[in-house]
């Protein structure tokens, strides 16, 4: 038996209605959309610490996920595993003409271009078969995380022409939604209005990331990474001077979180605050 056909014995098993698992049993497409987003994120932070056991394990949990899914709309009479990946293999071939047909692709740019347009003309064809406008941000899932969904709304936008010419364009749009914001948070401070503000502002970065060639989304979890380095070294250094960082001054603090930056350039020459 193959490793697959075994997981998908063991999943009928854990769902079987007389032996199996309770809380298996209990489960269903709702309940576990957030087990396979944890599951999608332990994946990709499994990658992001080069941890390829690890990775190959949160994999298999991640793959779990899909045979639960496929399980469970068994039960209920609508697909199974194999038609999940039947559907697939079926797109990527389509998709791939290049590979699987007769179609000539130059490189990995025109591979893109083509692969875009083929999303294209899927998306107008769902469309056309539900009797719906065909709109140039259709399938853009509102369940993505809201930078990621954020970019690529940007993107699609873009292909329509609806764009700044150069990231310059965008710098001058995040000052000026940061001015927004500031004004609002002296007039109407907590407010929806402010609350509107701010997500213009993350847009508007969101936006001038992709003009920059990077990701949102990356760029914030190296950030995230840093921070994190940064006020584990600002801890470890209060224990080295016997005292605990919420003791501290303001001024002590920051001087502190400089040392901690000169530090990480090379420069270990303590400042005293």
């Amino acid at each position: 038996m193959s490793g697959i056909d075994e997981l998908l014995a063991v999943m009928a098993m854990l769902r079987d209605p007389q032996g199996g698992c309770p809380w298996d049993r209990e489960q269903d497409f709702r309940s576990l959309v957030s087990h396979t987003l944890e599951e999608a994120y332990e994946v990709a932070d499994a990658i992001e610490q080069g941890d390829m056991a690890e990775l190959r394990a949160e994999l298999g949990d991640l793959l779990f996920q899909v045979v639960f899914y496929a399980q469970i709309a068994k039960e209920q009479g609508l697909f199974d595993f194999d038609m999940v990946a039947s559907s697939i293999v079926d797109k990527l071939k389509r998709r791939h003409p290049h590979v699987f047909g007769d179609v000539e692709i130059a490189d990995a740019h025109a591979q893109t271009q083509a692969w875009e347009q083929y999303k294209t003309q899927e998306r107008a064809d769902k469309a056309k078969q539900l009797g719906k406008a065909e709109s140039a941000l259709d399938g853009v899932s509102l369940a993505l995380p809201a930078l990621v969904r954020a970019e690529k709304l940007q993107r699609r936008a873009a292909r329509t022409g609806f764009d700044w010419d150069h990231w310059q364009g965008v710098v001058d749009k995040v000052r000026e939604e940061l001015d927004e914001l500031s004004e609002a948070c002296e007039t109407a401070p907590m407010s929806i209005q402010v609350e509107e503000e701010l997500g213009d502002l993350l847009f508007s970065v969101v936006n001038l990331s992709r003009h920059l060639g990077m990701g949102a989304e990356g760029a914030l979890r190296g950030a995230n990474l840093k921070f994190q380095r940064r006020f584990q070294s600002m801890e470890s250094l209060c224990r080295q001077q016997g005292t605990a960082l919420d003791k501290l001054g303001p001024d002590q603090r920051e001087a502190l979180w400089q040392q901690v930056k000169r530090a990480e350039n090379g420069d270990d020459t303590p400042i005293n605050a």
